[in-house]
C-alpha cells in the first residue's frame, strides 16, 4: 500500500512539473488562464533579510514576487540564475517595481544577514535575501517543493575536508499579487524570454 502511494505521487509530482514547464515552453498560456499548478507550490514564511528585518510573504502582498532558491557558496547555478533574474528585471523597466525580487538561502548555517548583504551587492538593487533557522528553511524548501541536499567537496591540499555544497532546484517561481503560484521559469531560459514572462504576468494582474 505505501509503495503504491509512493508510485503515485511521484507520478504526480513529475507529471505535474513537466506539465507545467510545457505550458511555459509553448506560450500556451497567458496570465489569465488558470494554472493547473496552482495552489501547489508555494505558502506562507516568516524569514530574516539581508538587512536583519523580519520579512513575511503578506509583506508583499499587491506586488508579484519573483522567488529563487539557492546559496552564497553556489560555484555556478546561483550567479547565473540571479544574473539573467537581475538583467531581466532591468529589460522590464518602470514596470519592473511591480515585481519583487527574493533570493532564499538553502545553507542557514553559513548564509547569515552579513553574508548575504554582501552577496547581495553583485545583484539587482531590489533583491531581498532571505535567510532563517534550520527549522524555517526546511518548511519553506517544502512549501515551495525544493530539494536540497547537502554533499562534502573534495578533499584538497589545504582543506579542512568539512567544506560542502548543497544540491538544491534551480527554477524561478513567479507568484501572483496575493501570493498564489503562477508559473515556473526552467534555468537557463533566456533573459529576454524571462523579462517577456514578468511583462506578461504585471499587465495581466
Amino acid at each position: 500500500m505505501m509503495l503504491r502511494r509512493l508510485h503515485g505521487l511521484r507520478r504526480w509530482a513529475v507529471s505535474g512539473l513537466i506539465g507545467g514547464l510545457c505550458t511555459l515552453a509553448t506560450g500556451a498560456a497567458t496570465a489569465a488562464e488558470p494554472d493547473p499548478l496552482a495552489h501547489r507550490f508555494g505558502g506562507p514564511f516568516t524569514l530574516t533579510s539581508h538587512t536583519g528585518e523580519t520579512v513575511r510573504d503578506q509583506d508583499f502582498r499587491g506586488r508579484l514576487m519573483l522567488v529563487y532558491f539557492g546559496y552564497t557558496h553556489c560555484p555556478d547555478l546561483c550567479p547565473t540564475g540571479l544574473s539573467v533574474l537581475t538583467d531581466a528585471l532591468e529589460a522590464v523597466g518602470a514596470a519592473g517595481d511591480a515585481i519583487q525580487p527574493l533570493f532564499i538561502t538553502v545553507d542557514p548555517a553559513r548564509d547569515t544577514p552579513p553574508v548575504l548583504a554582501k552577496y547581495q551587492k553583485s545583484f539587482h538593487p531590489r533583491l531581498v535575501m532571505l535567510t532563517g533557522d534550520e527549522a524555517q528553511i526546511a518548511a519553506i524548501a517544502r512549501a515551495y517543493k525544493v530539494h536540497r541536499r547537502k554533499y562534502l567537496w573534495p578533499t584538497t591540499a589545504g582543506s579542512t575536508g568539512d567544506e560542502y555544497g548543497v544540491d538544491h532546484g534551480s527554477l524561478m517561481y513567479v507568484m501572483g499579487r496575493d501570493g498564489t503560484f503562477r508559473t515556473l521559469i526552467p534555468h537557463g531560459t533566456p533573459v529576454e524570454k524571462v523579462a517577456e514572462i514578468l511583462k506578461r504576468y504585471v499587465a495581466n494582474e
